[in-house]
């Protein structure tokens, strides 16, 4: 009896043993199932566009500082390099807040863009076209003279909110707008950045690249430079590069800066 069991036993481990085996892949595929169910589930990790080969930096050194830096990248391979120095730009009065721009999907702690607050969009946006007092102007971007009659109209009932319009040829349905052709230089060369873009009323309008009034002196939402590095800027700027501006506190920039495969940069 002793020995039948036994050789009953030895029977059957080998059964055993492919069940073991069996029991062992499907735990395997099963995790393997799991993880790529997690894989596919979650949010895309936030990255430039692969057919941004052109990128602007500005970088601040908190949430609330007015000033800060811009800095011109190229993408080069996987990469992207300096261009040129880094050179100072004012934002904000308020400073930054989280904007609505090309997505950067994780959560993002601080303070959020509204119509009105005085802070210029943190975020990463693309570049749209150019404008300016004269004309014509040095730039690959399609630029637009600015008579006149163009406005912005900052009034979030307005289904115009948002756009670069001309009031002669456009049925009126704002109370508040930005008057583009100005009594001083700080629209005479100028870029509109895509934020809000479809505009979503009260997130915040009429946000441009343009010249500054003065290294200490911030604006009302935009980010701005002296004159002869928004040129410098409008020369370099290629619309078939697809140019996106990236604009962020320093924290936030380190945060991105190794998945992004961005240079370290100081302010």
């Amino acid at each position: 009896m002793i020995r039948g069991m036994r050789a009953g036993e030895l029977l059957r481990s080998p059964a055993r043993s492919a069940w073991r085996t069996v029991a062992a892949w499907l735990t395997v595929a099963a995790w393997q199932t799991a993880a790529a169910w997690l894989i596919l589930s979650a949010p895309a990790l936030a990255q430039v566009p692969g057919d941004s080969t052109e990128l602007l930096v500005v970088m601040t050194p908190d949430w609330s500082d007015l000033h800060g830096t811009a800095q011109r990248l190229e993408r080069r391979g996987h990469s992207f390099h300096k261009v040129g120095q880094a050179f100072p730009v004012v934002v904000g009065r308020s400073g930054l807040a989280w904007g609505r721009g090309l997505p950067l999907s994780e959560p993002r702690p601080g303070p959020i863009k509204r119509e009105g607050d005085g802070k210029s969009p943190a975020g990463l946006f693309a570049l749209g076209s150019a404008f300016g007092y004269a004309p014509s102007a040095e730039t690959a971007l399609p630029y637009r003279w600015l008579s006149a009659d163009i406005e912005c109209p900052d009034d979030p009932s307005s289904s115009h909110y948002n756009q670069l319009v001309d009031d002669r040829q456009t049925a009126k349905d704002w109370n508040s707008a930005e008057r583009m052709r100005r009594n001083d230089e700080l629209y005479s060369l100028g870029v509109f950045v895509n934020h809000n873009t479809p505009a979503s009323a009260g997130a915040g309008s009429c946000i441009f690249l343009h010249v500054w009034r003065g290294p200490d002196d911030g604006t009302v939402g935009c980010t701005a430079m002296d004159s002869d590095h928004m040129r410098m800027l409008l020369r370099w700027l290629d619309p078939a590069r697809r140019p996106v501006l990236l604009q962020l506190p320093q924290a936030e920039y380190r945060r991105f800066r190794l998945r992004w495969k961005l240079p370290q940069l100081g302010t």
